[in-house]
């Protein structure tokens, strides 16, 4: 089991295929499993290096305060640790927001970044933004995390042929750590580099789901504040795109990810 150790937290990861580096960022209460899908398509071509970030999946939880800079030095560690140079990075949900730290901070470490489903800031700026985030707090500490999961499932997939995929939320947020999923709600309530996007330099793709818990304008707002972002909508999708899409999502981002490396070998 692939693990490299950074300020005394054991941090896993897994790796497959050969070729350009593409590193898979998971979302808050999940790990490295998100990209179940996404991986075979890409390790036909590319180095695929899947993390579960400090306080998810196989990685330690330490009892500390998380916070995304910390998260993003764990990434940079890990670049380090692997001898990648610049990689592709994918993050999704809190992944991008690791992403979009790691660009403003590290641009070197980027071939290009892929956000899905994401955004650059989550800063509390009025009494409906405070009430969500106080309910959402309180939902978490008040419940089992297997309930929690079995809600979220509902919401991410509310297809009747999408059983399954609920099932698979509702036992993998089971397998969280309460605490440790409580201190990484914190570090994304709060954080923002909207103002810094204007750093991002790399070849950027945003992705959106139509119906993902963000507006598309959302994303069309701070997607013009970087200067080399495109902005793909996959239709029929909700938060957890790369699962309720895959094939349309692995398309999108296999066809990013080679004209990336095409143009970097011109």
């Amino acid at each position: 089991m692939p693990q490299f150790e950074r300020d005394g937290c054991s941090l896993h990861y897994d790796e497959y295929g050969q070729g350009a580096p593409v590193l898979l960022v998971h979302g808050l209460g999940s790990s490295a499993q998100d990209w179940e899908y996404q991986i075979p398509a890409l390790a036909q071509r590319y180095r695929v290096i899947a993390v579960d970030v400090r306080g998810h999946g196989r990685s330690d939880k330490p009892r500390e305060r998380y916070s995304i800079a910390g998260f993003c030095a764990d990434i940079v560690a890990l670049l380090d640790h692997l001898q990648t140079g610049p990689v592709h990075y994918v993050g999704l949900s809190m992944g991008g927001m690791i992403g979009f730290q790691l660009a403003v901070d590290h641009p070197e470490r980027l071939k290009s970044l892929t956000i899905v489903n994401s955004a650059p800031e989550v800063k509390i700026k009025s009494f409906a933004d405070w009430r969500q985030f106080a309910k959402r707090w309180l939902l978490a500490r008040a419940f089992s995390m297997h309930a929690i999961g079995k809600a979220l499932g509902k919401n991410l997939f509310p297809k009747p042929a999408q059983a399954d995929l609920r099932e698979k939320i509702a036992t993998r947020w089971a397998q969280n750590d309460k605490r440790a999923y409580l201190a990484s709600f914190s570090a994304i309530v709060g954080w923002g580099v909207r103002e810094k996007l204007s750093r991002i330099g790399c070849p950027t793709l945003v992705v959106t789901a139509k119906y993902d818990y963000m507006a598309v304008a959302l994303k069309e707002s701070y997607v013009r504040l970087i200067h080399e972002a495109r902005l793909v909508v996959i239709e029929d999708s909700r938060h957890a795109t790369p699962l309720d899409q895959p094939e349309e999502f692995n398309r999108v981002l296999l066809e990013f990810v080679r004209e990336v490396e095409a143009s970097s070998q011109e």
